[in-house]
């Protein structure tokens, strides 16, 4: 028995707009800390930080790709 579920994002998903590796650091950064004091035992509090957190790395990892000359 498989369980039906929405995947966050689409393979292969790739942010429309990539700001420069530093901006994205900087946001990223705040993220992170904006995380941090969330309840690691609350299911509410975890799904946020993982998607929050799953935005800013794809898009760090895109801005780090567009600043190498590698578009995906």
């Amino acid at each position: 028995m498989s369980d039906s579920y929405d995947a966050l994002r689409e393979p292969g998903y790739t942010p429309e707009v990539i700001l420069p590796v530093d901006s994205e650091l900087a946001i990223t950064r705040r993220v992170l800390e904006e995380t941090a004091p969330l309840n690691i035992h609350s299911r509410d509090d975890m799904l946020q930080a993982a998607v929050a957190l799953d935005c800013r790395v794809r898009a760090l990892v895109a801005a780090l790709d567009a600043e190498r000359g590698e578009r995906r």
